[in-house]
Formats: structure tokens, sequence, C-alpha cells
């Protein structure tokens, strides 16, 4: 058996493209621009520059990590970006990133629709996810 390959052009673009939609229907739910980058920039004191790098750089990651995993996970590809985002939102966002930036579990320390609205930025992100990694 051969092991698949990264399309690396198309796991950027899909995790650029992703972000920019994360950005947008946050935009729209929120009513706020680039919420993220400024979040993380100002809880690590880096500043705005840094938030947006650092939050498009992990859209490139996750992007990268879902090409290479892929392969291995079951159903028709539009379900496999859905499992994957779903799963990296509860995992890495709920039980990670939310508490480590003090908004607890899920985010619901800063809103109650904070769970909502970080899964639906996500299953957004995933759709250019789908399209560009499973493009041939």
């Amino acid at each position: 058996m051969s092991a698949a390959k990264i399309n690396w052009k198309n796991a950027i673009i899909g995790g650029v493209l992703g972000t920019v939609a994360f950005d947008l229907i946050g935009l729209v739910l929120t009513g706020s621009w680039w919420d993220i980058p400024a979040l993380l920039g100002e809880k690590t004191g880096l500043g705005l520059a840094y938030g947006v790098v650092g939050h498009y750089s992990n859209g490139i990651l996750l992007a990268v990590l879902y090409a290479g995993i892929a392969p291995s996970l079951w159903g028709p590809s539009w379900a496999r970006a859905l499992i994957f985002v779903v799963a990296e939102t509860i995992a890495l966002v709920w039980f990670f990133m939310f508490p480590l930036l003090g908004a607890g579990i899920a985010g619901v320390g800063m809103s109650p629709m904070i769970p909502f609205v970080s899964m639906l930025r996500h299953i957004i992100y995933a759709a250019p996810l789908w399209y560009f990694v499973h493009k041939r």
C-alpha cells in the first residue's frame, strides 16, 4: 500500500481560504472582523499583527494536518472534512484554547453562544478545506 502524498499548495490554499471564510462568518455573527487575532494578540501581549499571523498560520497548519490524515478517515470526502473540524473544535478549541484564554470550557465563560458560534465558524472553514484538499 502506498502512502498518500499531501498536495501542499492545495492544502495551504484551503487553509488560507478556510480561515478567510471563518473570519467572514465571524463578522456576520459577531459584527467584529479579526476578533480571534485581536484576542490572541491581546492575550499574548504581542499585538494584532502577531494574532493575524498566528491565526492564519494555525488555519494552514490544520489544513496540512487534515490533508495528511484525510485518506485514513472514513466516509465521503465532505464528511471527512466535517468530522475533522468537529473533532478539532471540540478537542483543541473547546477543551484547550478557550480554557487557556480564560473563557472556560467551550468558551461559555465569554457567552453561552460561543460554543455554537465557534462550531459554526469551524464548519464554514471546512468547505474550502474540503474543496482544495480533495481537488485533483
